[in-house]
């Protein structure tokens, strides 16, 4: 069996740290510290001494959803991010940062075909990264229904901005689990859950046999048939900051209204569909 990398060892050690629940008294003074040291904003959410692990701080939800636009066309972001870079896929390449391209066939992995592969030729593609300070939880950005998802192992590099200008496909080298899916209008796209350093998990609430940074060290694939979930829906987590890379069919979006190097919140209409 193939041994697990040494970042990998690494989260899960953290992961299990931030799970303890600790006497009320420490767990205050660690959340507390956490929230100054971060610079979190927690307006939108309970205080921090009323959450009984780190881990249940950095998942924290809303205490009221945000109001976002319910038009069909209007797409919206599906976290708080900073857009640390967008544009079309050439080639079959996409950036991760300025300067560092990587192929996105390889992104997506090898338990797509060919032809779900070109579903995204000459389409574009989003990174939104969330640093530890960020609202954790993912969201639906449209309407849609969820075909297939596939589960790829890897490494937990850390994806912030240094890295990314580092470490050449790093993207591809990450654990990351792979959503295809199709909107209203019937365009398909994917949504790319990539781990990082210290990320334990990524929840799918939608399908909790995916199990990220546990023993699985090969592939797992799931496959849908009537898997609709709605624009707004919080459908899982990342146990830390990471990355979610939206790849899109050619012509999907009829306008992006974003800009690179700019943050944006779970909720704000992003594009046109």
């Amino acid at each position: 069996m193939e041994k697990r990398h040494i970042t990998s060892l690494l989260s899960q050690a953290f992961g299990k740290f931030a799970s303890k629940e600790f006497p009320h008294w420490f767990q205050k003074i660690v959340n507390n510290s956490y929230v100054g040291l971060m610079g979190l904003d927690m307006t939108e959410f309970h205080a921090p001494n009323t959450y009984k692990s780190l881990n249940a701080l950095f998942t924290r939800k809303l205490k009221e959803d945000r109001h976002y636009s319910l038009d069909a066309e209007d797409f919206i972001s599906p976290c708080d991010s900073w857009i640390s870079e967008l544009g079309h896929i050439d080639n079959d390449y996409a950036l991760q940062i300025k300067g560092m391209r990587y192929k996105v066939a390889e992104l997506l992995g090898d338990n797509f075909s060919d032809e779900e592969k070109g579903i995204v030729e000459d389409g574009d593609f989003i990174n939104f990264y969330l640093s530890p300070k960020d609202y954790h939880r993912y969201h639906i950005p449209t309407n849609l229904k969820v075909l297939k998802a596939v589960h790829i192992p890897g490494k937990f590099y850390p994806v912030n901005v240094p890295s990314l200008k580092k470490r050449l496909n790093l993207f591809i080298e990450n654990e990351r689990v792979v959503l295809l899916c199709e909107a209203t209008n019937g365009k398909r796209f994917y949504m790319v859950l990539v781990s990082a350093l210290n990320v334990g998990v990524m929840k799918v609430d939608f399908e909790p046999r995916i199990q990220t940074n546990a023993s699985a060290t090969t592939p797992q694939v799931y496959e849908f048939e009537n898997t609709y979930l709605n624009k707004g829906d919080d459908f899982g987590c990342f146990e830390m900051g990471s990355t979610i890379v939206i790849l899109s069919e050619k012509d999907m979006f009829k306008e992006i209204n974003l800009e690179m190097d700019h943050h944006v919140q779970y909720g704000q209409t992003i594009a046109k569909i």
